[in-house]
Parts: structure tokens; sequence; C-alpha cells
């Protein structure tokens, strides 16, 4: 296994999970904002998603299958494989892990007698694992440019999904400062992700495009099933929209340069 490779996954995992943390920072100096700016925000957040998703992982596992199998067609289906497998994965957590969304409401296994803080904690934990995995996996390919591409796409949409996490959670009566200790706190997960995607990919490199299809998978089931419908909550799906196109052109431009 190559540690520098996993090192590196660690590294630019946690530099994404830092985003969350120092997203709600500025909740220091506002009391809110508006449910439409929220919109785009999470919108933009989504987009960023799915251009690393397109850009960043699906794309590159479809070519590092193609040079371990000599052909386009298997390198698809091993990613297709690993989508379905991502997607399942997410699914399985979130119907399973006892969680509550800020706009959605409680979701997964009835545990009435965890504090509902720990509730939304592990909500946003489900949703930053992907988030790290994909940070993990695009070092572990021995592609040290497309895993920088993804440290800082997903670190920057990490910032406002922070704000708009710690600001709901004042919203609920806690404090800012646990606001901001609560968002710090579900960014050290993508670490973790971090590591095993970095990992898996170190120990065998014909498990690469399965890899990247895996952490593709889980993101796409999260920007889907979670964040576009926040993003259009109360009727504001132009906002939403807006953020969405904002941030896949935001994450395309560094995949092109950084990647």
């Amino acid at each position: 296994m190559s540690l520098p490779t996993v090192y590196l996954g660690l590294i630019g995992s946690a530099i994404a999970g830092l985003g969350t943390g120092l997203g709600a920072l500025p909740i220091l100096f506002i009391r809110r904002i508006t449910q439409q700016v929220q919109g785009v925000l999470m919108g933009f957040g989504a987009g960023v998603m799915l251009a690393a998703t397109a850009f960043s992982l699906i794309v590159p596992g479809i070519e590092a299958g193609d040079t371990v199998w000599g052909s386009e067609i298997a390198a698809a289906l091993m990613v297709t494989i690993g989508i379905i497998m991502g997607g399942a994965f997410l699914w399985f957590s979130n119907q399973y892990f006892p969680h509550e969304h800020f706009f959605k409401g409680r979701e997964g296994s009835d545990i009435v007698n965890l504090k509902r803080v720990w509730l939304f904690v592990i909500a946003i934990a489900l949703h930053n694992f992907p988030e790290g995995l994909a940070v993990g996996v695009g070092f572990g390919g021995d592609d040290i440019a497309n895993g920088i591409a993804l440290t800082v796409g997903i670190g920057l949409q990490n910032i406002p999904e922070g704000l708009v996490v710690a600001l709901s959670l004042v919203s609920e009566g806690y404090s800012k400062q646990q606001a901001i200790g609560i968002s710090f706190l579900t960014g050290l997960v993508e670490p973790i992700g971090g590591i095993i995607g970095a990992a898996a990919v170190s120990l065998a490199q014909p498990v690469l495009p399965i890899a990247m299809g895996f952490a593709a998978g889980a993101m796409l089931f999260v920007i889907s099933d979670e964040i576009i419908p926040e993003s259009n909550r109360l009727g504001y799906e132009k906002a939403g929209t807006i953020g969405v196109m904002s941030g896949f052109i935001l994450m395309m431009f560094l995949d092109v340069t950084l990647g």
C-alpha cells in the first residue's frame, strides 16, 4: 500500500471537511439569511458535487478501467456497478441509521432516547462521508491534480453548507458556539472517508474504477435525495437552480484548471 497516497487522501479530505466548520463562523456576525439565499447556497453545493461526480469521478473512473481491462465497455460496466453500490449504501444508511434533517424531518430507525442534536449530527455525517470518500479515491488513483481539484471543490461547497447548518442549529435553540462546534465535528467524518477511499484503491489499483463509481453513486444519492429537495423547499426552485448551475460551472473550471 502506498502510504504517501493514503496521507494525501487524509490531508485532502481533512481540509475539505474543515470547510463545514469555517462556513459556520459567520454566524458570530449575522443572525439570519433569507430562505431564498439559503436555496442558492444549497443549490451551489449540489452543483459542485454534481460536477465533481461527473468530471472527477465517473470520467476518470472509466479512463482508469479502460487502462486496466483494455475495454471501455468493461470500464463503464465496472463504474456502473460502483455507482449502484454507492447509491445502495447511502440508501441503506438513510434507511437504518437514526437521523434527522432540518427540513425533511426524522428518518431511519426510531431511537427516541437519542438527543435531537445527535440526530442532526448523524444526518450531516451521512452527507459528508461520501464527500471524504470521493477526495480519498481521487488521490488514491495516483492523480494528485484530480485529488486537489476534488479537495478544493468539496471544501468550497462545504462552506455555504456549514453556514446553512449552523443557522439552522441556532434557529433550533442551540447557541452560536454549539452550532460552530457541531459544524466542525461533522467535518471530521470526511477524513475517515478519505482514508478508506485512498487505502482501498492503493491496495488494489483495479479497484479504482469501482471505487470511483461507488463515491459517485453515494454523492448522486445525496444530491438527489437531500440537497436539491432542500434547496427547492418553500417554492424557491429558481434560486436553487441558479445555485446548482453556478456550482457546476465553478467545479467544471476547477477540474479543468487543477485536474
